[in-house]
């Protein structure tokens, strides 16, 4: 009974040692989201602590601030410096979503990096919208903390708006 106990004690810590390396990795609009809690829900986790990977699947979600990541696999890649861990990797695949207030980017897959810069590419259909005005092409690079984006291939779809009453026109 001892020796099934301890697998699972152990797993129960990676899990949460992994959920606290996840924290720093979704982008802080202000100070008040660098103190929120990441939330990743997901129907499995296995982790390797050899290889330093945790591997999400079945719809998972992770949520911080304003911010929501999710797709039905993430393949989540970090480093040990220093006494704590660090996310550098994640590889989502499978009905991607990134949500930010209005601005929304799905994908069949996307990759996101910590360093040098934080971003995330996305490949597979990419598709950018915000409200009515889209933007789609064959790879779309999100830079976060400067909120730009490249996209390759573009086709860009925009709606425009008739200016309310009294507002006057920029034509």
């Amino acid at each position: 009974m001892l020796s099934m106990r301890r697998p699972l004690l152990t797993g129960a810590v990676v899990f949460f040692a992994v959920v606290l390396v996840f924290i720093g990795v979704l982008p802080a609009q202000d100070k008040k989201a660098e103190s929120e809690p990441t939330i990743i829900t997901s129907k499995s986790l296995s982790a390797d602590s050899k290889a330093k990977t945790a591997l999400f699947e079945g719809s998972v979600v992770a949520r911080k601030g304003d911010m929501i990541f999710s797709g039905d696999r993430m393949l989540v890649y970090y480093s040990d410096e220093k006494g704590s861990s660090t996310i550098t990797k994640i590889e989502a695949e499978g009905n991607v979503k990134l949500v930010k207030g209005e601005r929304v980017i799905t994908a069949r897959s996307a990759t996101y990096f910590a360093t040098p810069e934080e971003k995330a590419i996305f490949t597979g259909d990419p598709r950018a919208s915000e409200g009515e005005n889209v933007i789609t092409g064959t790879r779309m690079t999100y830079f976060m903390k400067d909120e730009r984006s490249l996209v390759e291939n573009s086709k860009v779809f925009l709606v425009d708006k008739q200016p309310k009453a009294g507002t006057g026109s920029m034509r």
